[in-house]
């Protein structure tokens, strides 16, 4: 009984023994790293997967091409989704800062984002145009906002249950696993086992009911009451964290590189509008870019989660010259008229998706590290409230492509993501501290 089976996953995850010692969570959170790591595997691991079913990069385009909903509509999923998940943080982190216990709003945006994706289902099951692609649309940006209550929750939460040098192994076993689930999803579409557009509400309904069973599970974490400081209203908090970009010179040069990593969130819709000059030609390729974009994750995120815990900084780095390489290579892949082959674009979006995921982990392992629990929550909320902005700015992308096409778009991107490179090597050493 001594030794359970969440001790035995976590040390054959971490390569640590009973010897262990924690750096950066007291000793009474020490006590229960190994259950809380597991348990933040499990309820991510769902979610992670929850988020690949109903992508709305392919799988709510594909849906909403379906139902019949405007062209218009579809060009919104994007920036409805990332701009609600991102830009709200600013004004809910000081409400958060107010509860000793965070893992409470993890849940209920977690329930919320279950119900809202059963609604989405449900909407493409009983309407259809205008009305469905709105109704869809309404319950993606209810489903952002739910997610950005869980964005600024978790990294707190990460923050006080698990130590510095194990949340970016625990993050990327995570992403690892969702990517795995969502390949079985891939492998279904693409070998037709159903009617396509069973399969994908059948899918939709099945990310509604992870994203209820990860409440329930976080809500069992063994989370120590944190400090509560801070906890004002969200203006002032709101207020008080646009003041860190005067002060602190660490959090703008982080938000700085964050911002220049934006192009591989951006670039994929664009990767396949080069190709989808002829109608209805991107979404016949739905179930090999899910495959793609799922293979991506469960090759890489692991490994970018165990150098993320090593130099989160390195990682953004990396990330940064890869997208910039991958994205100039898909530029010229259209230029030479490559991308007319079948496996051509599925190939570039695997590349530049492994790139996205580590990302993802790099800057969340960066950004959670170079916090104080003092400051953990109003960092996360005002980097991602800045990075969402930056992210609906991006629209303007499709006033360039209607202008100069949509290779100068991914040219574009291409160079933003180059320049991403020395400044992600601006940044400090942040894993560096656990050792001093």
């Amino acid at each position: 009984m001594a030794r359970s089976a969440t001790t035995t996953a976590y040390e054959m995850l971490t390569g640590e023994d009973e010897g262990r010692a924690c750096s950066d969570i007291p000793d009474s959170a020490c006590r229960h790293q190994p259950r809380n790591f597991v348990t933040h595997i499990g309820c991510l691991g769902a979610t992670k997967t929850a988020d690949g079913l109903i992508d709305p990069k392919l799988v709510l385009a594909w849906l909403m091409a379906q139902v019949g909903a405007p062209a218009a509509l579809i060009g919104l999923l994007v920036p409805v989704r990332e701009a609600g998940a991102l830009l709200p943080q600013l004004l809910t982190a000081g409400y958060i800062r107010r509860l000793p216990r965070r893992k409470w709003v993890w849940v209920a945006g977690s329930v919320i984002q279950g119900l809202a994706a059963l609604g989405i289902a449900a909407a493409a099951l009983l309407l259809h145009g205008a009305t469905a692609g709105w109704t869809i649309l309404g319950l993606l940006a209810l489903l952002a906002v739910a997610r950005s209550l869980c964005s600024v929750s978790l990294k707190d939460v990460l923050g006080k249950t698990v130590d510095r040098a194990r949340r970016g192994t625990a993050t990327g076993t995570a992403t690892t696993l969702g990517s795995a689930a969502v390949i079985v999803f891939a492998l279904i579409l693409i070998l037709e086992l159903g009617p396509r557009g069973a399969v994908v509400i059948w899918a939709i309904m099945l990310a509604g009911g992870l994203w209820l069973v990860a409440a329930g599970l976080f809500s069992t974490l063994r989370e120590e009451p944190g400090a509560t400081e801070g906890g004002r209203s969200g203006l002032v908090a709101a207020w008080d964290s646009l003041g860190l970009l005067r002060t602190d010179a660490g959090l703008r040069r982080f938000i700085l590189a964050r911002a220049l990593l934006v192009p591989t969130a951006l670039a994929p819709p664009y990767m396949v509008a080069l190709v989808a000059a002829t109608p209805g030609r991107a979404l016949e390729s739905l179930g090999a870019l899910v495959l793609a974009s799922a293979l991506a994750g469960l090759l890489s995120a692991y490994v970018w989660g165990r150098l993320a815990d090593r130099s989160s900084r390195l990682v953004l780095a990396a990330t940064g010259a890869a997208a910039a390489a991958i994205l100039a290579l898909t530029a010229l892949a259209d230029a030479a008229g490559w991308l007319a082959e079948p496996l051509v674009l599925p190939a570039l979006l695997f590349v530049l998706m492994v790139s996205y995921h580590g990302v993802r982990l790099g800057r969340t392992t960066h950004l959670v590290d170079m916090a104080t629990p003092e400051t953990r929550a109003s960092y996360t909320a005002l980097s991602n409230t800045l990075i969402g902005a930056v992210l609906l700015a991006g629209g303007g992308f499709a006033l360039v492509a209607d202008l100069l096409g949509v290779r100068a778009v991914i040219v574009a991107l291409a160079a933003f993501s180059a320049l991403a490179v020395p400044a992600a090597l601006a940044l400090d050493e942040v894993q560096e501290r656990s050792e001093s």
